[in-house]
């Protein structure tokens, strides 16, 4: 265990009214609109958090698509990003990320480990798709200066040391 680091972190999640409160029962009466609405909290969760494994800390792997070359964004499940980032987030940057704000990060070129490039500034960021089940993190840069194409496989994991994605190139095909 020497060389895993068990982080505390809090499991975040939305929480659907169902129920309506008694004015919202006067407004189903009187025929006004109900919408039931959801708010992301933090849960303790039952199991313990995904730990990074410092020998091979890359909890995001994926290989490039079409779409994320043209746009300059990585895709990221809402999975991933529940599981392996927001949990690390303080609940208030995670709410205004899931209230369609954009959220600026450092993202960390590790690739050339000896020679680490930070990528920082408004035109990198996190931001909620519109179809709810993605998320997509903007940094047209690394894009360029790696030379992405589709198909080369790239690794992530959010580093809450440093509050910063960690990026790597793990294979390029050559177009």
């Amino acid at each position: 265990m020497a060389d895993r680091k068990f982080l505390t972190s809090m499991k975040k999640t939305f929480f659907h009214e169902f129920i309506p409160s008694k004015v919202e029962e006067v407004c189903q009466v009187n025929n006004a609109s109900w919408v039931i609405i959801r708010e992301l909290v933090e849960i303790r969760d039952i199991y313990s958090a995904p730990t990074i494994d410092l020998e091979d800390p890359w909890q995001i792997k994926k290989k490039i698509i079409h779409n994320e070359i043209i746009l300059g964004k990585l895709v990221i499940s809402f999975l991933e990003m529940f599981e392996y980032i927001l949990r690390h987030w303080k609940l208030d940057m995670a709410k205004s990320l899931t209230n369609g704000y954009e959220v600026c990060v450092n993202i960390w070129d590790i690739t050339e480990e000896n020679d680490p490039k930070k990528y920082e500034g408004e035109s990198v960021c996190f931001r909620k798709l519109y179809n709810d089940h993605e998320y997509s993190l903007s940094c047209m840069r690394l894009f360029n200066d790696r030379r992405l194409n589709v198909g080369d496989e790239i690794a992530l994991y959010w580093d809450p040391r440093s509050s910063s994605v960690m990026f790597k190139l793990l294979s390029q095909i050559y177009a």
